[in-house]
């Protein structure tokens, strides 16, 4: 796995690059021009929501489930570490639509963060990952 950086201004705007040409701008995002990317914290955030959903999507077309809408909030608590601010914790809450048991939904997240997800691998010891499953708007976990 390969990613390029290139920096597209004077300031910190940045364009990353996979190995096929997709993109993403990162910022600094106490800067003027922030309204362009995403900090690189937040770009954090969300490759642990893509990644998990990524999983439970696959799981839940395994067994079945007519999942109609799927989307996810992620929030991060940081600490101060000397002049850095990692994570903490973060919380993913997932919100799915459809024909879909809640018991397989709530599964579906489990198994990502207990064995799929690399994303959230890759952050623990470090980083608590929690997460609540929302079906058709009611709490499953």
């Amino acid at each position: 796995m390969k990613i390029t950086l290139n920096r597209i201004n004077d300031n910190y705007l940045f364009e990353c690059k996979n190995s096929v040409g997709n993109s993403i701008l990162l910022n600094n995002v106490s800067h003027s021009d922030s309204d362009k990317g995403v900090s690189p914290m937040e770009s954090v955030l969300m490759a642990v929501a893509s990644c998990s959903a990524i999983d439970m999507i696959s799981i839940l077309k395994k067994q079945r489930q007519e999942v109609t809408s799927f989307s996810a909030e992620v929030t991060g608590e940081r600490i101060e570490v000397d002049e850095a601010k990692p994570f903490k914790s973060i919380l993913v809450k997932f919100f799915l639509e459809g024909n879909i048991d809640p018991k397989k939904a709530e599964r579906s997240a489990s198994l990502s963060f207990e064995k799929f997800c690399s994303v959230s691998k890759t952050l623990e010891p470090n980083v608590t990952v929690d997460y609540e499953v929302f079906v058709n708007g009611e709490i499953v976990s």
